[in-house]
């Protein structure tokens, strides 16, 4: 009997203990990946005064030598990020309460390692890009320069709407999506992004465009340019994703900024992209598809960030949860 009151008591002493742990760590109905984490990471960091300095100086004095300070300093700043992130890695191991958690940043710390060269190639672009100003991230006419891409190229704002894509099929006699009723879209969704468009259908959309506008090119970006466009996926940023019911607005998350300034990147729809690929993720794994960006209403927020690659469609068919966005390639 007395060590049956001993175990209790010890049993009272674990639980209580541990509830008052608990206790400590409250909830942040802010956090979107880590309910428990205290960082909110809704948009990239400022740029610190030191790379500011720096990006001033190249652009100043393009020199190998002004070149070669920046990117060291892009590579401190990455390493920063990188060593936050093994933090994380190493505080979820010990505090997490489901190994799903563990493995989600495991991959990411061990994409950005592997991804480390490539990543730095992209912010340099972008760093030395002579579009690079304080309104860069502004759109007067739907479209935004991709930084670091060819200097004639930018992204749509926005993924191609409802409403915007039946312009097309009224003018072209177009077949229409098969989620519209007697070729109409519902009216409540005119501002959601056009589904169940193939990447053929999406050609044919950009060709209108094209004939319609002779001073450009309009096309799907390659899976670069829409990095380049997309730039680092904020943690907490706000989107539709994780298992949604269904498409929303694409101006719905509008406050979460891509890096060229375009909405509506991540979440809601995958896109469309031009380049190939064999699938490595996804359905149609192990198949030559065209690659797909950003997640959907349905994805998790890790198959949402921009880094994660290998997801593909075929070209031919289409899908609920596919969309595309555009590219407009001015000509000189």
């Amino acid at each position: 009997m007395n060590k049956l009151i001993l175990l209790s008591t010890a049993a009272i002493l674990f639980f209580s203990v541990n509830s008052q742990a608990a206790g400590r760590r409250q909830i942040n109905p802010e956090a979107k990946q880590f309910k428990y984490s205290t960082t909110i990471e809704k948009e990239r960091p400022e740029l610190n005064e030191e790379t500011k300095r720096l990006i001033a100086a190249y652009r100043k004095n393009p020199t190998e030598a002004n070149y070669s300070a920046l990117r060291k300093q892009a590579e401190i700043n990455y390493d920063k990020v990188v060593e936050r992130k093994k933090a994380k890695l190493e505080e979820l191991k010990k505090t997490a309460r489901d190994s799903s958690k563990i493995e989600e940043m495991q991959i990411i710390v061990d994409e950005m390692l592997k991804d480390r060269e490539n990543r730095i190639n992209q912010t340099m672009s972008r760093f030395t890009d002579k579009r690079l100003r304080p309104n860069a991230r502004q759109t007067t006419d739907g479209f935004l320069p991709v930084l670091g891409a060819a200097q004639n190229v930018s992204i749509a704002y926005t993924p191609v709407t409802n409403k915007e894509y039946a312009t097309f099929i009224n003018e072209r006699g177009h077949k229409a999506p098969k989620d519209w009723q007697n070729g109409t879209y519902p009216a409540s969704k005119a501002n959601h992004p056009v589904i169940y468009v193939s990447y053929n259908d999406a050609v044919a959309y950009c060709d209108w465009l094209s004939n319609k506008d002779k001073t450009a090119v309009y096309r799907l970006p390659t899976e670069a340019e829409w990095e380049l466009a997309a730039g680092h996926m904020p943690k907490d940023a706000d989107m539709n994703c994780d298992g949604g019911k269904d498409t929303t607005p694409v101006d719905a998350y509008k406050q979460t900024l891509s890096a060229s300034g375009a909405i509506d990147m991540w979440g809601n729809v995958w896109e469309w992209t031009s380049t190939k690929i064999t699938a490595i993720n996804g359905r149609e794994k192990g198949q030559e598809v065209n690659a797909v960006k950003g997640g959907s209403w349905y994805s998790q927020r890790t198959s949402c960030r921009t880094e994660y690659r290998g997801e593909g469609r075929k070209p031919e068919l289409s899908y609920n949860t596919v969309g595309f966005r555009v590219i407009r390639e001015k000509l000189f």
